[in-house]
């Protein structure tokens, strides 16, 4: 069987970068992408100390926000390996802040890059999946893709947009031989909650207890890896409290609305 080739955004940290990890001891060729050549550098090496041959990771930075460059970055994938077995849509931001302060430009942003950006290189890539009839597509979505929590409206509106779009898509190209999954994590021990946007665009700089006392991001990955492995449509991964909230929504949602609302 040909080796399958994978090609992650958000790679230079977080989940990312442990999915990256875990597909370098999978043997599969790699394609890391995001906006810090030289994070992609560190994780290229972390690869190869996972066992990966370095001829079999191409790290080609990419802003997911610029659609212009995003069809020659499908060709440069395609030239260097031929096929793109495996997208995972991993790029992200987070937000931290009160809708009251938030100024308008952090939710454009927020849609640009949580949002467009996934569909807009999903789109440059579903070409070449349709026409083989075969591909996988997945998106690192959120529990806030499912409830709305307090100081993340525009993450959660987002995320919800991200899982919306990518089970419709499913419902396009699943006959066409294209899988889609969506990943749906749950707190996991990453930068995430540091690197959120403030109210006024800046970095909120500080790490949630909630995300410190989260699930380990290599931990995440393992499931996520084997979950990916079996095709599976959604994949929830998490081990706290906030993973029975996806639960709760679909059984007694006022409850839920009761919840979140005491987290303000």
């Amino acid at each position: 069987m040909p080796t399958q080739t994978v090609w992650i955004t958000g790679a230079s940290s977080g989940i990312g970068e442990a999915l990256a990890a875990r597909f370098a001891r999978d043997g599969t060729n790699l394609v890391l992408s995001a906006r810090r050549e030289n994070e992609l550098k560190r994780v290229a090496d972390r690869c190869t100390d996972a066992g990966l041959d370095r001829d079999q990771i191409l790290i080609l930075p990419l802003d997911v926000t610029d659609w212009d460059a995003l069809p020659g970055a499908v060709q440069t994938v395609l030239d260097t390996f031929g096929t793109i077995d495996l997208l995972v849509n991993n790029a992200g931001v987070s937000q931290r802040s009160l809708c009251k302060d938030t100024d308008m430009a952090v939710y454009r942003k927020l849609m640009d890059v949580d949002v467009m950006g996934q569909i807009a290189l999903t789109k440059a890539v579903l070409p070449h999946m349709l026409e083989r009839r075969d591909g996988h597509i997945a998106v690192t979505a959120s529990v806030a893709g499912k409830v709305g929590v307090p100081q993340r409206t525009g993450y959660c509106a987002a995320k919800h947009a991200v899982m919306g779009f990518f089970d419709a898509l499913r419902a396009e190209v699943e006959d066409d031989g294209i899988h889609v999954s969506t990943i749906v994590p749950g707190f996991i021990r990453t930068d995430i909650s540091r690197n959120a946007l403030a109210a006024d665009g800046k970095a909120f700089g500080k790490v949630d207890d909630d995300i410190a006392g989260g699930m380990d991001v290599d931990e995440c990955a393992e499931v996520v890896f084997n979950a990916l492995k079996a095709r599976k449509r959604e994949i929830p991964v998490g081990k706290g409290k906030e993973m029975a909230a996806l639960w709760v929504k679909r059984i007694a949602p006022e409850v839920l609305f009761k919840l979140t609302k005491a987290r303000n």
